[in-house]
Order: C-alpha cells, then sequence, then structure tokens
C-alpha cells in the first residue's frame, strides 16, 4: 500500500479566469464556475448524477499494493500539531490557522502519496446559508454562553470542507445457528396480603433452529477522517449517495479537502462491523418467532470494492476563553451539530429561579390551606 496520509492537491483546485487571470471558485448556488474579481463565470464539465458510472476499486488489489499510477496522487501536506487534521495551502503560504480547530499551523513541505478520490457530493449551500443553519442552531440551545453566540455569529469566515469516505461494497452469505423463542403463558395461584388469586406467567419455549441469510451491500459508508469526532459527522447523515458526481477538480475550486486519516484496511474494518449488524438483524428476522437467540455466524465475504469519495461540509472553529468550539454543517442538507456549550451562570441562574417558583407554590399551597 502506497503511504496514505495526504490531502488533495491544491494546485489542482485553481482555475485562472480567462478574462482576468484571478482564480475562480464554485459556487454552490449556480453550480458553476464564478470568478469573484470581474464576475466571469465557467460551467463544469459534468457526468450527470451516479448511476453506477463511478468505477469500483477491488479491495484485494489495493491492499497488495497492485494499483496504476492513474489511481494515485502525490500532494504536499501538513498535519496539525493540535487535532491532527490534514492541512492543504496554496504553494505560497507558509502558515495559516487550522480550519479543524483554529491551531496556528506552520507549513511542511512534504510530498505523500495516496488513492485518489473516484466521486465527491458537491456543495449545494452557500456559506451564507451554513451560517444561517448555524445560528438558528446556536439560538435553540439553552445554557449556551451568550458570549459565544454572539462571538460565532459576528461573521467569522467558515471553512468549506470537503471530508474524505470510503464506500464499500460486499457480497454475503452467513450459516448461523440459534433458537427461535415462542412465548406461552401459564395460570398460577398466588397469595397477597392473605388474598388468593390467578395470575398469568409469561414463559418462553426455545427450539434449535440453524439457517442461511444473503446480502449485497451498496456504498457501506464509513468516515475516513480523523479529524472531527465521529459523533458530530455521523450526526450530518443522511446523505445522498445517489447523487454522486464523478470525481472534478473544479468542484474543489474555493474550498479545502481533508486527506484520509483512516487507513483503507481499517476502514473496511468498521464497515465490517456495520455489516455484521445488519446480518445478525437479517438472522432475527429469517429465525422469527416470538423471541430469538444467536449462537453462532461464519460469513463468507466477496467481491469486496471501494470507493474513496469526498462529502462537503461547513466548518467553524472559534476560541472561546481559551476552549475551542467547532460547530460542522451538512454542505448539502443544512443538518448542524457541534460542541455542546454551557454556561454556568444561566445553569446557576435557572436553578434559583425554579427554587424560587417552586417556594412561592409551595407558599400559596399552604396558604390555601
Amino acid at each position: 500500500m502506497p503511504d496514505e496520509f495526504p490531502t488533495l492537491a491544491q494546485s489542482e483546485h485553481r482555475f485562472p479566469c480567462d478574462q482576468c487571470g484571478a482564480d475562480m471558485r464554485f459556487d454552490p448556488d449556480a453550480g458553476q464556475l464564478v470568478c469573484d474579481h470581474c464576475g466571469n463565470t465557467a460551467e463544469v464539465a459534468q457526468a450527470g448524477p451516479w448511476t453506477g458510472g463511478i468505477r469500483e476499486i477491488d479491495f484485494d488489489r489495493a491492499i497488495r499494493g497492485d494499483m496504476s499510477e492513474a489511481e494515485i496522487e502525490e500532494t504536499r501536506v501538513t498535519k496539525c500539531p493540535n487535532c491532527g487534521a490534514s492541512v492543504e495551502f496554496d504553494a505560497d503560504i507558509h502558515a495559516t490557522e487550522c480550519p479543524f480547530c483554529a491551531t496556528p499551523v506552520v507549513t511542511d513541505t512534504g510530498a505523500h502519496r495516496h488513492i485518489k478520490p473516484r466521486g465527491l457530493l458537491p456543495f449545494r449551500l452557500s456559506q451564507e446559508e451554513a451560517r444561517s443553519a448555524m445560528n438558528d442552531w446556536l439560538g435553540g440551545l439553552w445554557f449556551a454562553p451568550g458570549g459565544l453566540q454572539d462571538y460565532a455569529r459576528k461573521g467569522r469566515k467558515m471553512n468549506g470542507i470537503y471530508v474524505p469516505y470510503w464506500t464499500f461494497d460486499a457480497d454475503t452469505k452467513s450459516q448461523y445457528r440459534g433458537e427461535r423463542g415462542t412465548v406461552y403463558y401459564e395460570t398460577r395461584t398466588v397469595t397477597r396480603d392473605g388474598k388468593t388469586e390467578q395470575v398469568r406467567v409469561q414463559k418462553i419455549r426455545w427450539r434449535a433452529v440453524s439457517g442461511r441469510v444473503a446480502r449485497f451491500f451498496d456504498d457501506v459508508l464509513v468516515l475516513a477522517s480523523t479529524s472531527l469526532p465521529k459523533k458530530f459527522t455521523d450526526a450530518l447523515e443522511p446523505w445522498d449517495l445517489s447523487e454522486l458526481e464523478t470525481y472534478r477538480p473544479e468542484f474543489l475550486a474555493g474550498f479545502r479537502a481533508e486527506g484520509y486519516g483512516v487507513q483503507l484496511e481499517d476502514g473496511f474494518g468498521e464497515a465490517r462491523q456495520i455489516m455484521d449488524r445488519q446480518i445478525a438483524r437479517d438472522i432475527r428476522f429469517d429465525i422469527g418467532g416470538d423471541r430469538q437467540r444467536i449462537h453462532s455466524v461464519a460469513t463468507d465475504v466477496d467481491d469486496v470494492t471501494f470507493k474513496h469519495i469526498l462529502l462537503p461540509v461547513w466548518l467553524a472553529a472559534y476560541k472561546f476563553r481559551g476552549k475551542t468550539y467547532r460547530f460542522v454543517v451538512n454542505g448539502r442538507t443544512g443538518r448542524v451539530q457541534g460542541e455542546r456549550p454551557w454556561s454556568p451562570w444561566k445553569i446557576t441562574a435557572a436553578v434559583i429561579l425554579g427554587l424560587i417558583i417552586a417556594g412561592c407554590v409551595g407558599f400559596i399551597i399552604a396558604t390555601n390551606q
């Protein structure tokens, strides 16, 4: 396997305007490249939504390192000393701020080889729409520090980041052994407080079973980033993977792309856990009855293929009173997740107010009696 600690080459993200020479960017609202300097626009060559045309890569071949040079690229990257993110830069930039945690970063000019992305979902929301979604989310947080809300709403730039993911396909066949439980009831006579009564007691009759289930898994999605908490990115789902576009660097113009930190083999290990949970549900359905027990499962996994894809996230990282708060917005749907800040002053005030209200209610009740 090649060295896999990358980010995408910044040189591939730059598209000079053919009228003024300034860098153009991809505009999610217009769905095309736009020059902010002179207003010129250019279309993105499109292959249309994914209909099976994005070619999968054989997993075993990739693990053996048997990949063509066309499937590999070499890029210049640096690593954030705080959160470990792979951060990309223009060739003439030597210091910046990590978009994931707001830590100052000095660039590293090292080059790394990695697997090229096959597809992506272009940004659909503009920065203004993402900021509006984040502010609405912040406004709905009870007990959040007002200072953080005001600080976040001052209009600081959000970063559009393409976050790396793996998708896996696999054909599975599983043999299992277990038990099917049938619920039945027995009537018993019991004595309570000197009184005798009849009660129904639930019982389960178990019977040994065995069988086979099969399932083809298509696009099992696994986060390939280690820079963001997984609970945030999981909460941004679902992603409309049926709208995947064939990878084109034009879509990345004006945005950043994080390199994957989860290696291919580790990503498949997580995908297997997702598959195994679904297989267990299939087995329970196949066993039937009122209750199910699974004693053993033997699964054959064949024809494993994968893709490296990029999904769009708007990211804001704020340092407030010495603590970093991160907020992420799904660049397609506007779903928001982030660090949950708490204001001890608001919590204390709410507790005091609650005690005052409870005291008043108690006083009124006592007076009426």
